[in-house]
């Protein structure tokens, strides 16, 4: 077998690490990482510890589903504790790196008081030294900017931290992505590798250009036993579609929660790429129905269900660029999506709001987008117009119509819309469940719950429809869709408020003559 033409198996799921939590951008981004470790990952573990038990059992009521406890069995204790003191003696300069943020950020806090800076730096943690410049905005209030290319230089960012897992789809649905690490399993294949790692490339191009397990062998590195793991991942033939390039028109396929892939003869582009596996369900796309060849893959935002590294990774190599919103530059909450991807060795082209990035037959242009991130002060988000075989598509990700006024701006800047695509997942997590690592300021529950990553609801998503002028609307489904869970832990049923906001928006479509529906799993548009 070591010189036999091999594919890699449809099947095979991919689990990108950090230090064995999951990897998306605020465990990735050195600050950001540095604070998640200290603040949340290494108390979590901590809990854990005292009462194993408590986590398992919370971890199977379906009430708490998406909360932060780790589903690990109690009899595994002793590797959660491993693992624990592991990161406190190999990343203990990381947790005082997270420490010395939130020292800073104190100090700015009880003594930038309107007057000359200066006298401050030498006040400043010596971890920050050199990594910051702190000013003051027009309202007088300072704040601590991170010169983030120099912390990627610097030790708090160690690829050594990263590593990979591969494993087969089973359908059963995985432990939630934010709370529970991932432990060697005899099922699991272990890649001890950074996720820039040229032979990561090498073996998922595999999945449409054969290679030969001794090729990979050498380029991963591999022992004897993982030669023999990766060899049950192998296949002499590849599970491609074969309808998966068009030679006419246009085509939009739908794979499920906000990933579209547009094609047309001449170009491939793909939105937040969240693809399953499972080849052997005829209920969705699959990484077998993906192009050869993706042109440009479109990131709304850094949010882990729209920047999905599982996926991500498997396309290193067939894409021509990934495409993502600028970020502020060094703001605690806004770590850059570009700077993260390009140390993964991705091809990065940066947008802020209507720059153009043409493509073989058409144009993408980067379109504001408005809420769902708590109110925090957020760049690095954006919508997008699509233009491709004829038709304008505008792309809506998770953004609210809060202000109908801006979509009025955008048509007259773009033009009318052929199509909309809108999320209305609009009653989202309260602040504290995706940004508590990075607050070093408490704030109430009451105040957390009044913040939400929240979408558009049935009025702000017809506002947006009226004032793109659009001919069709289709809403995404909000994690509904089985094979999302791990990521997405969401559970809806007909009368929860979403449901019923979106029947309302798909009610006002119907009484104006405009072609709406609620996508769930696959979807596909010819012209």
């Amino acid at each position: 077998m070591a010189d036999e033409q091999l594919f890699l198996k449809s099947k095979v799921i991919v689990e990108p690490l950090v230090d064995r939590f999951f990897a998306w951008p605020h465990t990735i981004a050195p600050v950001q990482s540095a604070m998640n470790l200290a603040f949340l990952q290494v108390p979590l573990l901590e809990s854990y510890l005292q009462s194993p038990q408590v986590h398992v059992t919370a971890s199977s009521n379906p009430e708490l589903r998406g909360g932060y406890f780790i589903n690990i069995p109690g009899e595994r204790a002793d590797e959660v504790r491993d693992l624990l003191a592991e990161i406190k003696r190999e990343r203990a300069h990381i947790l005082r790196f997270a420490e010395a943020i939130a020292e800073g950020q104190e100090l700015l806090r009880t003594s930038a008081t309107g007057f000359d800076l200066t006298p401050l730096y030498p006040k400043l943690p010596s971890e920050l030294g050199g990594l910051v410049e702190v000013a003051y905005d027009t309202d007088n209030q300072a704040q601590m900017r991170f010169i983030e290319p120099l912390v990627y230089t610097s030790d708090y960012y160690q690829d050594s931290r990263q590593s990979v897992q591969l494993s087969f789809e089973t359908g059963i649905e995985r432990p939630f992505i934010m709370s529970t690490p991932r432990l060697p399993s005899p099922d699991v294949l272990e890649l001890g590798v950074p996720f820039g790692h040229p032979g990561l490339e090498e073996l998922f191009k595999a999945r449409v250009s054969p290679t030969t397990l001794a090729r990979l062998r050498e380029v991963l590195e591999l022992d004897d036993a993982q030669a023999g793991t990766l060899a049950g991942f192998l296949s002499d033939r590849p599970g491609l579609a074969p309808d998966r390039h068009i030679d006419a028109g246009g085509r939009i396929r739908y794979f499920g929660h906000a990933c579209l892939v547009l094609q047309s003869p001449e170009a491939a582009i793909a939105v937040d790429p969240f693809i399953s596996a499972d080849s052997s369900a005829d209920d969705r796309y699959t990484l077998d129905d993906l192009p050869d060849h993706i042109d440009l893959v479109l990131i709304t935002h850094g949010h882990q269900d729209h920047i999905v590294l599982e996926t991500l990774l498997q396309l290193r190599g067939r894409v021509g660029a990934v495409v993502v919103p600028r970020a502020s530059r060094g703001n605690l909450s806004d770590p850059s999506l570009a700077l993260m991807l390009r140390n993964q060795g991705f091809p990065v082209i940066e947008v802020d709001d209507f720059d153009e990035v043409p493509f073989p037959g058409g144009k993408i242009t980067a379109t504001p987008f408005l809420g769902e991130h708590c109110d925090l002060d957020i760049r690095a988000k954006s919508t997008y117009w699509a233009e491709l075989s004829g038709k304008k598509i505008f792309i809506g990700a998770d953004s609210s119509g809060i202000d109908p006024a801006l979509y009025r701006h955008v048509r007259q800047h773009l033009g009318t819309a052929d199509m909309a695509f809108l999320g209305m997942e609009c009653d989202g997590a309260p602040l504290t469940w995706l940004y508590q690592a990075l607050l070093t300021v408490p704030v109430t529950k009451k105040m957390s719950d009044s913040r939400k990553l929240s979408g558009s609801n049935a009025e702000q998503a017809a506002a947006i429809l009226t004032e793109l002028g659009a001919g069709e609307a289709y809403v995404y489904a909000m994690g509904e869709e089985p094979w999302l869970g791990h990521v997405m832990a969401t559970t809806y049923n007909e009368d929860t408020y979403q449901m019923k906001q979106i029947e309302e928006f798909l009610t006002w479509c119907k009484e104006r003559g405009i072609p709406a529906e609620h996508l769930y799993g696959r979807r596909e548009w010819r012209w």
